[in-house]
């Protein structure tokens, strides 16, 4: 058995998350009841006062329950405790130096909504730096999407763009603009590596229903990170990662994932994309250790595709421990 230590970080502030106004569609979770409604029967199994009806249900009983079997998995595969972390719940946990010991794997869940603005602050990028100097451990910072970005639109296209981006994806209870990920992406500009997870993209599938298999980049996995790895999941609004800045010299695409192009237009498709950018790994000699980025979903079991997704799991946080990958 593996004795990696494994700490899964969500990035957000609570809190906040919470209390956001509901008067208010943009930049916040949907409440449970909002879910309930437009998923009708689907997610009945929410329904009732012994759950939280509002954004801290949603929190609680849909997003963290949705990591619950890697959680599980995990303990299983490496007989080691896995450490469960919220930035900010009843007070901050600062990703610093004391924090990161005595751990090896840290997945950073950077589910934040940009409203919140939780951003990296100088002493755990420093922290982070020195961790990743190890060529042992591991960091996968995990974004979600980024929908409803008009930055730069005129206000007369503001409308008509969250619009086709929301009859892209599909997803109703998603507000027209939804972003996340500050924590995460001011982490990756504090180490260097830049990266911008831009729009909320519907992944392809098979005529089944199941994912369709990505396209990995075998020559640069030199991890094994996705050995026995087929695909991922069919969460219906993933986002494109992309290098910026400084970022664009110091990763490798590791896996790209095919667009839904039954779905309805997105600008992202129509500028000839048919594919985006699903993990990113930091290139040989960039850090000592692994930086990887890829989306916050790719540790949920209720989205498709979860036998491929264990195996990634468990290559993850099973990598032996050794003083040099396979390059």
């Amino acid at each position: 058995m593996s004795n990696r230590n494994v700490a899964l970080y969500f990035a957000w502030n609570r809190p906040d998350e919470a209390n956001a106004q509901l008067g208010i569609l943009d930049n916040r979770w949907a409440t449970i009841f909002e879910i309930r409604r437009v998923n009708w029967p689907k997610s009945e199994h929410l329904a009732g006062p012994a759950k939280n009806q509002g954004i801290d249900g949603t929190l609680e009983y849909h997003v963290l329950a949705n990591y619950q079997t890697f959680a599980q998995r995990t303990q299983a595969w490496t007989e080691n405790p896995l450490k469960i972390v919220e930035r900010i719940a009843a007070t901050q946990t600062l990703l610093d130096e004391e924090f990161l010991s005595g751990i090896d794997t840290l997945i950073v869940i950077s589910l934040d909504s940009w409203r919140a603005r939780q951003t990296a602050e100088p002493q755990e990028i420093t922290a982070v730096k020195a961790f990743l100097a190890n060529p042992n451990h591991s960091i996968f910072v995990c974004p979600h999407h980024d929908v409803g970005n008009v930055d730069g639109l005129a206000p007369e296209e503001t409308i008509k763009r969250q619009e086709a981006e929301l009859l892209h994806h599909g997803d109703r209870a998603i507000p027209p603009q939804q972003r996340f990920g500050t924590f995460g992406l001011s982490l990756l500009t504090g180490l260097g590596a830049s990266v911008r997870n831009r729009f909320g993209l519907r992944p392809a599938h098979e005529p089944d229903g199941s994912p369709s298999p990505i396209e990995i980049a075998e020559d640069v996995d030199r991890f094994g990170t996705l050995d026995g790895v087929t695909t991922l999941n069919l969460h219906m609004h993933l986002p494109h990662l992309e290098p910026v800045n400084e970022g664009a010299e110091k990763f490798d695409v590791l896996a790209q994932q095919r667009v839904d192009l039954s779905a309805p237009p997105h600008p992202f498709v129509a500028a000839g994309n048919d594919r985006f950018n699903a993990i990113l790994q930091a290139k040989h000699g960039v850090f000592g250790g692994q930086l990887v980025v890829c989306d916050a979903t790719a540790w949920w079991s209720s989205a498709g595709g979860l036998e491929s997704l264990e195996q990634l799991w468990k290559n993850i946080v099973k990598r032996p421990h050794r003083s040099e990958c396979r390059c």
